[in-house]
């Protein structure tokens, strides 16, 4: 497939991985390149020197692009930019922030910039910063969400009624029909995290792994509205969250039940009842643990079987 987001990044596939937290090391993305779509060092979870260290892996192991996803609201973010600068990395997601605070200076060095964005005023501020890209992540979604609980569905439709840039859909996206779907809806590709969070090549603890691919219906909620909305699979955590949220409980006592190292904990060291695990809710249609390149080959056929299924659909009249 040739369109904007094959152009945009010089990729095979219009399906760029999510830059999860914990999840998203060197071996995903450079996995993920290596298969034909974009991958992403998630660089949330990681200190300056552990970030450098996985780049140097990622360009040692992949010829492809690849990028890196950057949490504004990380507190080392300026060290983070200058070892991408470093390294050369010519990519870069910015998410969790006002995407003015660093895309004119990334532009300058030449970097192809996207940002997240949960609604239509974030969608406008980042069309005004100048990023080459958006994209634009449902209520569906893992990790950090937008407070609107605006779906995929009607996010993506709405984005691209006021924005001309290439399209990213994100949020509910585990398969070639969801994709075809999305696309559909005016997306130019998609995002797709949770399923990548299930690959062998994630770096998430075997324990969250299997959490995912046994995850029913229901199972996920979002919560933390105070602080940054997340998706979390229902666990002794989230039960305690929850109860702080009815009692009406503070953002300085969310911040103190919250604690340090939650998602690590969870996500990372494999702690499923006191650790933070986010995930979409597509994690119900998650069944199996398989390597990246029959995760993209999936969604790749079942993609184009769909096309032709729609082609031989009749007109409505």
């Amino acid at each position: 497939m040739n369109n904007k987001i094959t152009s945009l990044f010089q990729i095979k596939y219009p399906i760029i991985q999510g830059g999860m937290i914990w999840c998203s090391g060197w071996e995903l993305a450079s996995a993920v390149s290596n298969a034909g779509g974009l991958g992403l060092i998630g660089s949330g979870s990681m200190y300056p020197e552990i970030l450098d260290e996985h780049i140097r892996k990622c360009k040692a192991a992949t010829n492809k692009p690849f990028g890196v996803n950057l949490p504004l609201i990380y507190h080392q973010s300026e060290e983070h930019i200058e070892t991408i600068l470093r390294h050369g990395v010519k990519i870069v997601f910015t998410s969790a922030g006002n995407p003015m605070k660093y895309t004119a200076y990334l532009k300058k060095y030449g970097m192809t910039v996207v940002h997240v964005v949960a609604n239509k005023k974030f969608a406008l501020k980042a069309v005004e910063a100048g990023v080459d890209a958006i994209v634009a992540e449902g209520f569906e979604a893992g990790g950090h969400n937008g407070p609107e609980e605006t779906t995929t569905l009607v996010l993506i439709p709405m984005i691209r009624e006021i924005v001309d840039i290439p399209l990213i859909a994100a949020g509910g996206i585990v398969s070639g029909k969801a994709m075809y779907a999305a696309m559909a809806l005016g997306a130019d590709g998609v995002q797709i995290g949770s399923r990548f969070a299930a690959s062998k090549e994630s770096s998430a603890h075997h324990n969250f792994k299997k959490a995912i691919v046994e995850a029913n219906d229901g199972d996920t909620k979002l919560a933390l509205k105070q602080l940054i909305p997340v998706r979390l699979i229902k666990n002794y955590f989230y039960k305690k969250v929850e109860e702080a949220e009815k009692k009406g409980a503070t953002k300085e006592e969310l911040v103190k039940l919250l604690g340090r190292g939650r998602a690590k904990s969870g996500m990372f060291e494999g702690d499923l009842s006191g650790g933070e695990l986010e995930i979409g809710q597509v994690a119900s249609l998650i069944h199996s643990i398989k390597p990246v390149v029959e995760i993209i080959s999936d969604i790749k056929n079942e993609y184009n079987t769909t096309v032709q299924k729609m082609c031989n659909r009749d007109f409505l009249l």
